[in-house]
């Protein structure tokens, strides 16, 4: 056995060397001392005498020796320094399992080499610059969670010089650039919309602001593609990657294999027909024309839920739309489709995107086209159950002539009118982008025209009282409000202009079917007289809408009818109408809409008689509004908070903001502000000229108001020239105060806001009517102040020397005098005898003597006397401002509750005759004035007196 085993020995230190060189080939990561280990192990089975006697040696030894071979080979391992142990280990004999393990230590690192080959990916610069750009846009995504402008807006930058590289270098423009710019547009508009940059620190909000500008130029200067990118986006990446793909060679023929499988086909060969597009959850939706009630049905399910993806259902109804052949097809998809364009908002208060309107309003028109075509299909919004799943044809399967769907056209024309009005709420009056927003307003107003056209023909054609005709009448009712709410506030070249615009965008088959109940659009739009008879016959078909759901609707038509004769110059028939309706009774009860509604009919009525010289009426119809200093809230023209330190629920300011209207249709506060203060400078300064002395005068306040205006001018030391028109008007004040109307009325002239009044169709109302008049109205109200403050000092004045002094003629002064001294307002006489030259004024002044004057005083101290001990008593009873003020509580003192009670109370029963009770000098009736209500008896109780 000795003999054996140093024979090994021998012959491995014979062959080392040439095995040594072909483990080093087989193996290049392992150590030294593994070299050596391996070298003396692999001698052994290096010489081919001893091949046979090793495989013989090594399967009689292998099972014995297993247990050992695994202890040598740990022990290999651990002595890798010791040359003199490798060449002495057990496991050098030939035939044991580690000659096996060597055997295949080449081909198990050679397979380890190539694994590690394959895990090495080695990547061009072209697509290390993509990566870039992969990594920039994920930057700004993630950003976006956590609203972080100020890294946004740098993450921006370096996405677009990363782009302008790959133009420099003449790479393929990278799909997720587009992307990034489609996804970070559409949160602005959301972050605008919901209003987070109020909420965000100044830099945070200056970065978005910043990044609106940045937006907008790069989608301008890359509209094309990103317009191809929202409308199909995988479309669009699949035409990127063909333009930047290599040229492929050219098929080779097709060989069959000897496997027996089947050729390769060339590109469209024997391709499926009928593809599919696979959703959530692996499910197919087929986008054919036989599958498109399945698909329907699946995508309607979606609908609503929680991670149904909005964009994904508007993409996948498109391509049904594009499959649908009949006209129930259509119908149907385009009730869906529409429906989800409108879900896009999750929240009430975001506004649609401009994209996603325009194409609900053209699929909006395209359904009405297509009911207008085919008119055996109407859309209801309640019909009788029916199987989805199937195509209906009127007249068949139990179908009768005209096949009824489920829908609503006028809940689409009411949300894309609010979706419009919700979009300019939310963006700056004063933009540009405010007037090409407003642009679209003609092109929704064609498309409600369309929509009254053929519900008005729907109607007609309906059986006259079936469910079917309540129905078509209120959804008519409602568009014919839609159409009124966009031309009763406009002038009448923009009401010609819509309606020109609507004209031209019908094509004949609209025009022939539309019906003769309202004016054509041609009709309006070529005479004067048109717009306004557009108005009335809109409103005439409202003020016949039947039942309780049609009383908001006509309360609203007469408001609308009433702002727009007000608009037109016609003052007494605007008022008479107001005045007939008995809106004002009950306008309290109506909703937040209508009252403002109400508001704004009323100040158009009071500028309409501003513009006529009607200084009375117009000044008691703009006191109602400007009494309560809440003017641009009473209008929805934004909102005044009573204090700085008043706070406001989030839920109020939402609701608040809801109600604003648009900007376009605000009336100019400055105007209404400057035509009220006129009014009542006319009117007040007379009245403070005549009040003089006289306490019961001085204390009729006409205008609350101005004359606070008024006090604060009068207690600054030093006033420059005017500038606003508050200022204008208030030193124009001043001077008619002093008698100077030429200088009063060029202050009033100088006023620029003059030029927002326009003139009606005859030429009334404006700039320069306006001007004359309020100079003629100042000269009169120039001589009744100057006969008021100085009648005290004359006996007589000519009525040459008047007319003379305010450039009136004779006639007018003589019939301003009369009407003075008919009104008791001066007490004088006119003399036109012939012994005086010219007529002349004769004052009479009636001086009081002292015990009058002593008598008015006491009086009035009296008077004020009685009042402070009544509110002594109401303090002292507890019976405070607003309290109760019954004769039964004023008898009731601390110890005469029972006097008064049984009427044995000698202060209690007068208190209550002077409160106002049934005892007393009250006698039943009411007191001195104070007393608010008469007494009651309480049960078991009897009145003092009674």
């Amino acid at each position: 056995m000795s003999g054996r085993f140093f024979r090994s020995v021998s012959d491995s230190e014979d062959s080392s060397s040439s095995s040594d060189e072909e483990l080093m080939s087989d193996s290049d990561n392992e150590d030294q001392g593994d070299k050596k280990a391996s070298s003396s192990t692999a001698a052994a089975a290096a010489p081919k005498k001893k091949s046979a006697f090793m495989k013989s040696k090594g399967s009689d030894d292998d099972s014995e020796d297993s247990d050992s071979d695994d202890s040598d080979s740990d022990d290999d391992d651990d002595d890798e320094d010791s040359d003199e142990s490798s060449a002495a280990r057990p496991a050098a004999r030939p035939g044991q399992k580690v000659s096996k393990f060597m055997r295949g230590a080449a081909s198990d690192s050679d397979d380890d080499s190539d694994g590690d080959e394959v895990k090495k990916v080695i990547r061009s610069a072209k697509d290390k610059r993509v990566d870039e750009v992969d990594s920039v846009v994920k930057t700004i995504e993630n950003a976006q969670r956590i609203d972080d402008w100020v890294a946004i807006s740098k993450e921006y930058d370096s996405l677009l010089r990363l782009f302008e590289r790959q133009k420099t270098m003449n790479e393929a423009e990278p799909i997720s650039f587009f992307r990034c710019i489609s996804n970070l547009e559409e949160f602005l508009n959301q972050s605008v919309a919901a209003g987070k940059g109020k909420k965000m620190k100044a830099p945070n909000a200056k970065a978005m602001n910043g990044m609106k500008s940045k937006l907008k130029k790069a989608i301008k200067d890359h509209d094309t593609e990103i317009s191809k990118f929202r409308s199909d986006p995988e479309a669009f990446e699949a035409e990127l990657v063909a333009a930047t793909a290599p040229q492929a060679p050219p098929p080779k023929a097709p060989t069959a294999k000897k496997s027996g499988t089947a050729t390769s086909q060339a590109p469209g060969e024997g391709e499926d027909d009928t593809f599919q597009t696979v959703g959530k959850g692996g499910r197919a939706l087929a986008i054919t024309s036989e599958g498109l009630f399945k698909s329907l049905a699946a995508v309607m399910e979606a609908r609503g839920r929680k991670s149904t993806d909005r964009t994904e259902q508007v993409a996948i109804l498109q391509k049904l739309l594009t499959v649908a052949e009949s006209s129930y097809q259509k119908l149907r998809v385009l009730l869906a489709l529409i429906a989800a364009r409108f879900d896009y908002n999750a929240t009430a208060n975001n506004f649609m995107p401009l994209d996603m309107w325009n194409a609900a309003r053209t699929e909006v028109d395209q359904l009405v086209q297509t009911l207008a075509a085919d008119r055996s299909y109407v859309v209801r919004e309640d019909t009788e159950d029916y199987d989805d799943s199937i195509d209906r044809v009127p007249g068949q399967n139990g179908e009768g002539s005209v096949v009824a769907v489920r829908g609503s056209i006028i809940s689409f024309v009411d949300r894309l009118d609010d979706e419009f009005t919700k979009h300019l709420q939310n963006l700056d009056p004063h933009s540009t982008e405010y007037l090409e927003r407003l642009r679209d307003e003609r092109f929704l107003y064609a498309t409600i025209v369309r929509a009254q056209s053929y519900l008005e023909n729907a109607a007609q054609t309906a059986v006259s009282g079936s469910a079917d005709s309540s129905s078509q009448t209120d959804a008519l009712a409602r568009v014919v409000m839609r159409r009124l709410e966009h031309v009763y506030s406009k002038q009448a070249v923009i009401i010609q202009a819509l309606e020109s615009a609507s004209a031209a965008t019908q094509d004949d088959a609209e025009k022939v079917a539309q019906a003769s109940a309202f004016p054509t659009g041609a009709g309006v739009a070529g005479s004067a007289a048109g717009p306004s008879q557009l108005v009335r016959a809109l409103c005439v078909h409202l003020y016949k809408a039947p039942g309780l759901t049609g009383e908001r609707l006509r309360t609203r038509a007469m408001l609308c009818h009433i702002y727009n004769t007000a608009l037109q110059a016609d003052y007494y028939v605007a008022r008479d109408m107001l005045l007939m309706s008995h809106l004002q009774d009950s306008i309290a009860l109506a909703d937040a809409a209508t009252q403002i509604l109400y508001n704004r009919s009323v100040v158009q009525i009071g500028l309409c008689a501003f513009r006529l010289g009607l200084i009375k009426e117009a000044h008691a119809a703009l006191s109602d509004i400007f009494a309560a200093g809440r003017v641009k809230e009473l209008l929805a023209q934004g909102v005044q908070r009573s204090s700085a330190y008043a706070s406001i629920s989030p839920e109020q300011e939402k609701l608040d903001k809801q109600r604003q209207l648009p900007f376009h249709l605000h009336i100019n506060l400055e105007l209404l502000e400057s035509a009220y203060l006129v009014c009542s400078m006319l009117l007040e300064v007379p009245h403070m000229a005549r009040a003089g002395t006289d306490p019961d005068q001085r204390r009729k306040v006409l205008s609350r108001p101005f004359r606070r205006m008024l006090d604060y001018t009068d207690r600054q030391v030093f006033s420059g020239p005017p500038e606003s028109a508050r200022d204008h008007i208030m030193q124009a004040t001043k001077a008619l105060q002093v008698g100077d109307w030429r200088e009063s009325s060029r202050l009033i002239g100088e006023i620029k806001i003059w030029k927002l009044l326009s003139s009606a169709a005859d030429g009334k109302g404006g700039e320069e009517s306006v001007k004359a008049l309020l100079s003629k109205r100042i000269q009169e109200e120039g001589l009744r102040t100057y006969l008021f403050s100085y009648n005290a000092y004359y006996t007589s004045v000519s009525m040459q020397h008047l007319a003379s002094t305010f450039d009136l003629s004779l006639s007018q002064v003589r019939s301003i005098v009369s009407r003075m001294i008919w009104n008791e307002e001066i007490a004088a006489s006119l003399d036109s005898s012939p012994g005086v030259e010219g007529p002349i004024v004769v004052l009479h002044r009636e001086e009081s003597s002292k015990v009058h004057q002593l008598a008015q005083t006491l009086a009035e101290r009296a008077s004020s006397m009685l009042d402070q001990n009544e509110r002594l008593l109401d303090a002292k009873m507890g019976d405070g401002p607003g309290g109760n003020r019954d004769g039964a509580d004023g008898g009731k003192g601390k110890g005469e509750r029972e006097g008064g009670r049984e009427g044995g109370g000698d202060r209690g029963g007068r208190r209550e005759g002077r409160r106002g009770g049934a005892g007393g000098r009250g006698g039943g009736g009411r007191g001195r004035g104070r007393g608010r209500s008469q007494f009651q008896a309480l049960p078991g109780q009897v009145a003092a007196g009674r």
